[in-house]
């Protein structure tokens, strides 16, 4: 034997077998990783800390407004509860299929929901049937005791963060005396009262649990609800009485995903949007609208919101999976279930100008209005999109707000800490998917990218997305009314 030559023949074989766990490891991040996150290493502490002293700057760039602002039509109280600590704990196991379901009714249902958008890490919110089967999963969930309370609701949640940043607040919902209490007793309620409050469920998951054979790449929730008076707008009467009174700069629609498979008796729910429309047209030019986006499945309620609500808005709000559906809605009539979670920048605003485009030239009759905002909150920037000839303002620092109100909200503190923060941005985005369009770089000590196009101008800004989650429900709500207290 020669030892000598045997030992040279190893190391050959480990060397070779090394460099293939290398390439491995390689091809295996480069494919694991979204489109949107780059690795750790490109963004070390002392680039965050740029980026976030940046986004400060911008944020604190204008002075604080108290605009008058009116919310409707809808609250709740939130029950949050991860996801799978109920499912262990009620013995739901993961299906051998996946399907998409508009309302639920079993457990089996559920279990066949969850996963279909668990698999997508898509948010969703969906209508249970079944009072009975909703009761047990209340049970279950309030059994648990990580679980959290919470005002929840469209409007709630979005009136709680604009008195926050000092805002006066109508808010209409129907409520009980003890949810009032818990509101800050500035806000102003319009509405009827209710022995107990709608209760909703927030099935939440963290980003790469497993569930089963299916991971999620990203963390996100599933709402269940089992409404009766969210459904039916049932403070709408009482909240446009005291509109006149209240004279708002601004209001807010939200909460209409709420009516989305409800079993209304015939022609209730048309009744029901037909008052909404009637409330929308006849107020005066001043008062800005904005209708604040949500998950809809019901492809004949989607149309309806169009026609009675979407056409007299001035502002949408959406997130990266509301935006494909409205696309959808615009371009062909149809519904787009789940979408690409981690979009790229250049999807997004290709989609925004669509929209914009279409809506922007809506004629004017008849109360409607001409769209011109956009902003677009998704897990890894903010972009917001402004009419240049429209008096909203300061889109810079909104869309700056917007983006630490994301990691605000989401790490449940308003000091940012950029040890719990990544960055899931491109170090440069293409601003169209278009071979001619521009690449802008991002500059960590100037971190929001504002540029004009046409008749609006476009403002994109990370988000220092936060790694230690302590709540998904409502941040889109949170980011939305962020950005538009600056720019009423």
């Amino acid at each position: 034997m020669t030892p000598p030559k045997v030992h040279w023949k190893w190391k050959r074989v480990t060397s070779s077998i090394v460099s293939l766990l290398v390439v491995f490891v390689a091809v295996y991040y480069y494919y694991s990783y979204p489109k949107n996150v780059a690795p750790p290493a490109a963004h070390p502490k002392e680039a965050l800390d740029q980026i976030l002293s940046g986004l400060l700057r911008a944020e604190q760039k204008v002075d604080h407004a108290r605009p008058r602002v009116a919310l409707g039509l809808g609250g709740c109280l939130d029950v949050i509860v991860n996801a799978l600590k109920l499912f262990e704990k009620l013995d739901f196991h993961p299906p051998t299929k996946v399907q998409h379901h508009s309302s639920l009714q079993n457990q089996e249902q559920l279990q066949e929901l969850f996963g279909y958008f668990f698999q997508f890490g898509a948010a969703a919110e969906r209508y249970v049937e079944n009072d009975t089967f909703f009761g047990e999963l209340w049970q279950g969930a309030n059994s648990i005791k990580s679980r959290k309370w919470y005002l929840g609701g469209n409007a709630l949640a979005m009136a709680q963060r604009l008195v926050q940043e000092g805002a006066e607040v109508l808010l209409g919902m129907s409520y009980s005396e003890k949810l009032r209490a818990l509101l800050p007793p500035q806000v102003k309620v319009a509405g009827p009262t209710l022995e107990t409050d709608d209760i909703h469920l927030i099935l939440e998951y963290e980003k790469g649990v497993n569930w089963g054979s299916f991971t999620s790449p990203r963390a996100n929730r599933l709402i269940l609800h089992s409404d009766n008076s969210n459904p039916q707008l049932e403070a709408l009467e009482m909240f446009r009485e005291q509109l006149d009174t209240f004279q708002p700069s601004l209001l807010v629609l939200g909460g209409l995903q709420m009516m989305d498979n409800f079993p209304y008796e015939p022609g209730v729910r048309v009744e029901r949007l037909n008052k909404v429309q009637e409330m929308l047209s006849i107020l005066p030019r001043k008062t800005k609208i904005h209708f604040e986006f949500a998950s809809f499945t019901d492809m004949n309620l989607l149309h309806e919101i169009m026609d009675k609500v979407i056409v007299y808005a001035d502002s949408i709000g959406l997130n990266e999976q509301e935006l494909p559906n409205l696309v959808t809605l615009l371009n062909d009539g149809s519904v787009t279930l789940v979408s690409d979670a981690n979009p790229r920048i250049a999807t997004v605003l290709d989609q925004m100008r669509y929209v914009y485009s279409h809506l922007h030239n809506e004629s004017e009759k008849e109360g409607r209005r001409q769209l011109s905002r956009l902003h677009v909150h998704t897990i890894a920037f903010q972009a917001i999109l402004t009419d240049k000839s429209s008096t909203w303002k300061n889109s810079m620092s909104a869309t700056a707000k917007a983006a630490l109100t994301a990691h605000r909200h989401v790490c449940g503190s308003a000091d940012i800490d950029t040890l719990k923060a990544r960055i899931l941005m491109d170090d440069s985005f293409s601003t169209s998917k278009d071979k001619t369009a521009q690449r802008i770089p991002l500059q960590k000590n100037r971190p929001v990218s504002c540029w004009d196009e046409d008749d609006f101008q476009i403002c994109i800004a990370p988000v220092l997305v936060c790694t230690k989650v302590q709540q998904t429900a409502g941040g889109g709500d949170n980011i939305s009314s962020a950005g538009l207290v600056l720019q009423v």
